[in-house]
């Protein structure tokens, strides 16, 4: 018998006043594995990551985490039970350097100082388990290239040792090497057993990162898909609206997960 996924959502609901913004909303990450999270504008994305993360509460549904259910009310509630969020901003202060950025707010100290050695060392030892390199861990966050950001980015959110990770367009914005880059650092986190939720545009990136395909529209699920065996024009169907599926979809998803 299988090990339960990471994180189960099973009708997950979510209203702004009269509108439903998310309705019946079902989802798999596993471990080790990559799901895209897929949709137009206004599909839903957005919310159901402060959903997952504990910024915006779910209204209704059930969130299973390792096959137990969980309640997630709020950011820490996530984080303690190990899902870390990347935002597509990144919310990183450009005057600090890469070591006050990464312990912004958790600081560690000693003898009531600030420990600046063990900072910069836990630093170093976290970016060379992403065998990713930023020039100086003293320079300012503003003089990084967009990737290198996004590293750090990334390299925070592992701090406390998460199992989920959800990444907000991590590639939005970013020229090609830079992408490249993202790219291989999403798949050392698959590589290390870590769930991925990748939220994006890019169906190139899907494509290439990507295991599992789930697609909202209109804040309902619209398709789940194995992205190596399913075409390009499947996946981009469902997210148009070309493909639409019935209301209740607990049936396909168990098929195609």
């Amino acid at each position: 018998m299988s090990a339960p996924p990471l994180l189960a959502l099973h009708g997950v609901c979510k209203r702004y006043g009269a509108v439903e913004v998310l309705v019946d909303i079902d989802l798999e990450i596993r471990a080790g594995q990559v799901v895209a999270l897929l949709g137009d504008n206004g599909a839903g994305k957005s919310t159901l990551v402060k959903v997952i993360s504990g910024v915006a509460p779910a209204d209704r549904g059930v969130i299973e985490w390792k096959g137990r259910q969980v309640h997630v009310r709020r950011p820490g509630d996530a984080r303690e039970l190990g899902i870390a969020t990347v935002y597509q901003d990144l919310a990183l202060c450009g005057n600090l350097d890469v070591v006050g950025n990464l312990f912004l707010g958790r600081e560690i100290r000693r003898y009531g100082f600030l420990d600046e050695m063990e900072m910069e060392r836990r630093t170093q030892r976290l970016l060379e388990r992403l065998t990713r390199a930023v020039p100086e861990l003293r320079a300012p966050v503003v003089s990084l290239s967009s990737g290198q950001r996004q590293t750090v980015a990334i390299a925070r959110s592992l701090l406390g040792d998460p199992r989920l990770i959800l990444l907000d367009e991590p590639t939005a914005a970013l020229g090609l090497q830079q992408t490249t880059e993202v790219m291989d650092l999403v798949d050392e986190l698959r590589d290390r057993g870590m769930g991925v939720l990748l939220i994006s545009h890019n169906m190139g990136d899907v494509k290439a990162l990507a295991d599992r395909a789930a697609v909202l529209r209109l804040g309902r699920n619209n398709g789940f898909f194995d992205v190596n065996t399913a075409s390009q024009e499947q996946i981009i169907a469902s997210v148009t609206g070309a493909t639409e599926n019935a209301p209740r979809r607990h049936t396909h998803q168990e098929a195609a997960w």
